[in-house]
C-alpha cells in the first residue's frame, strides 16, 4: 500500500469544524456512520482487579459479558442511536491470543442480539495491549511479542470487532526519561525518529490485517506520551507548558497511521486527534469530563469541541451506588451525546454556541487546553503541514505551539503562572537551538538514551 500523504489541512472554515461531523465519516454496515452528522457515546471498560489466567478465564469472560449486556440494557433504555464499545484487552490477553478472542465475540454477540431484539445498534472496537516492552523483548518488529499482537489483531478482528486501534509505545522507553527531566530535544527524538518509524511498521501491517478481514484501520493514540505528560503535569512534576507541546508533537507521530491507511475513528485517549481530524478529515473519539473514573484533567470540556464519538477512556466493573460502573458511566456518555446533537439539530448557531462554551470554559486556565482550542488547531495544523519530514514537522509543532501559548498569555487569553513563563521561555531556547537535520539529532541524544538498545529498533 503506497503511503498517503497529507500537505494541506482539510477544514478552512472554523465554523466546519465541529462535533459530530467530519469531512471523510466511516460508514458501517449496520447503519451507523462515524462522523456523518451523531455523536456516538464510546464506552471503554476493563476488568476489577483480578488475576488472568487459565483458571480464572470463566470469570473474566463472565464479567465482559455483564458489562456488556448492562450497556445494551442502559442504552435501550436510554433510546440511544448507536453506540461503540471499545476492548482494551490487559497484557495477559495479548500473550494469549485467543483470550482476546473470546472476549470479543462475547462483547460483539451480545450487542447483535440486543441489536436484532431491540434494534439498538452497536460496534466493537478492539485495542490490544501494547506489550513490547521489558527485558525480554527480542525486537520491536519481530519475535513473540510482536507475534501476539498481530495475532490478536487477526483473532479479534474475525471474532466480531469492527475497529482495529492500539496504544502504541515505540519509543517509550526515551520519552519516559525526556518527560522526568523536561528534556524536549529527548522528546522529540522519542516521538520523531522513535516513535514514527515504529507506527510504519505497525501500522502498514495492521491496515493490511484489516484488509484482509474486512474490518476498519481506526487509528492510534500517543497516550504513553501525551497522558503521561498530562497526568505528570497536573501532579507538578513537569510544567504544563511542556506537557501542552508534547501534545502538539504527538500528532506528527499519530498521523503516520493514517499515513499508512487508517480511516478513522481516532482512538479517544489521543487528545492529539484534534489535529488528525484537522489535517486529515476523518472522525476522532475524545474524552474529557467522562475520562475521570481512569484520570483526571484540565481538559474536561473542551476536548468535546470536535469529537465525532465520546468517550470515557476505562472504567472497571465495580459496584457503585447507581449500578455497575460501566453502566453508569455509559450513561454519562449517554446525555452529553444527546445534549451535542440537540444542538445539531438546533442548526449552525446552536452547535457552534455549544462547541465554543466547552473551548472557552477551559481554554483560558491552562495551556494543555489552550493548544485544543479549536481554532489555535487549525492554526498550528496549517504551519506545521509546511515542514517536511517527521522531524521537521515535530519541531515545527513546538515551535508553534510555544508561539500560540506565548501569543495567547500576551493577548490575555490564556493565564500562565510564573512557573510556567519561566517553562515557556526555557523551552523557546532548547527549541531555537535544535539540529537543523534528523542525522543531527539522531547522534545528539542516541548515547543519552540509556534504557534505549537501539537494535530493536534496526539503528
Amino acid at each position: 500500500m503506497a503511503a498517503k500523504t497529507f500537505n494541506t489541512v482539510v477544514y478552512r472554515d472554523l465554523n466546519t469544524f465541529i462535533f459530530g461531523k467530519s469531512a471523510y465519516p466511516v460508514a458501517l454496515k449496520n447503519g451507523m456512520t462515524i462522523g456523518g452528522g451523531t455523536v456516538y457515546p464510546e464506552i471503554n471498560f476493563t476488568l476489577p482487579p483480578m488475576t488472568i489466567d487459565k483458571t480464572t478465564m470463566p470469570r473474566v469472560l463472565e464479567n465482559y459479558r455483564e458489562i456488556i449486556t448492562g450497556i445494551c440494557e442502559r442504552a435501550r433504555d436510554l433510546s440511544v442511536p448507536g453506540f461503540i464499545a471499545e476492548i482494551e484487552t490487559l497484557p495477559p490477553m495479548t500473550f494469549n491470543p485467543e483470550w482476546a478472542a473470546e472476549v470479543t465475540k462475547i462483547v460483539a454477540d451480545i450487542i447483535k442480539e440486543h441489536a436484532a431484539q431491540h434494534g439498538i445498534k452497536g460496534a466493537v472496537r478492539i485495542t490490544p495491549n501494547d506489550i513490547r516492552e521489558g527485558s525480554d523483548l527480542e525486537h520491536m518488529w519481530h519475535g513473540r511479542h510482536w507475534d501476539a499482537i498481530l495475532k490478536t489483531f487477526e483473532d479479534c478482528a474475525r471474532a466480531g470487532a469492527d475497529f482495529l486501534a492500539i496504544e502504541s509505545v515505540g519509543g517509550k522507553e526515551a520519552h519516559d526519561d525526556a518527560i522526568m527531566y523536561g528534556d524536549i530535544k529527548k522528546s522529540i527524538f522519542a516521538l520523531s525518529v522513535l516513535g514514527c518509524r515504529d507506527m510504519e511498521k505497525l501500522w502498514t501491517e495492521i491496515t493490511g490485517i484489516a484488509e484482509k478481514t474486512g474490518t476498519i484501520p481506526s487509528g492510534d493514540t500517543a497516550c504513553a506520551f501525551g497522558n503521561t505528560a498530562l497526568v505528570l503535569a497536573d501532579r507538578g512534576y513537569v510544567s504544563k507548558v511542556f506537557a501542552a507541546v508534547v501534545r502538539v508533537m504527538t500528532g506528527v507521530r499519530s498521523l503516520v497511521a493514517y499515513e499508512c491507511g487508517a480511516r478513522g475513528p481516532h482512538k479517544d485517549c489521543g487528545y492529539e486527534g484534534v489535529y488528525i481530524k484537522a489535517i486529515t478529515g476523518t472522525p476522532i473519539s475524545m474524552e474529557g469530563r467522562t475520562a475521570a473514573c481512569a484520570h483526571l484533567s484540565p481538559l474536561g470540556n473542551v476536548a468535546a469541541c470536535v469529537a465525532d464519538t465520546w468517550s470515557n477512556e476505562s472504567v472497571q466493573n465495580i459496584k457503585l451506588l447507581g449500578g455497575m460502573a460501566p453502566t453508569v458511566s455509559f450513561e454519562q456518555l449517554a446525555y452529553d451525546c444527546r445534549l451535542m446533537n440537540e444542538a445539531s439539530a438546533r442548526g449552525d448557531s446552536a452547535a457552534l454556541l455549544l462547541r465554543d462554551l466547552h473551548a472557552d470554559s477551559d481554554s483560558r486556565l491552562d495551556p494543555q487546553a489552550y493548544i485544543l482550542r479549536p481554532d489555535v488547531v487549525l492554526r498550528i495544523s496549517g504551519e506545521l503541514l509546511k515542514a517536511d519530514g517527521h522531524y521537521g514537522r515535530t519541531k515545527k509543532a513546538a515551535e508553534l505551539a510555544l508561539e500560540e501559548i506565548a501569543e495567547g498569555h500576551k493577548q490575555g487569553l490564556l493565564l500562565l503562572s510564573e512557573r510556567e513563563q519561566e517553562s515557556l521561555r526555557a523551552l523557546q531556547e532548547d527549541v531555537a537551538a535544535l539540529p537543523g537535520s534528523e542525522d543531527q539529532l539522531i547522534a545528539d541524544v542516541m548515547d543519552d538514551c540509556e534504557k534505549l538498545d537501539p537494535k530493536k529498533y534496526n539503528m
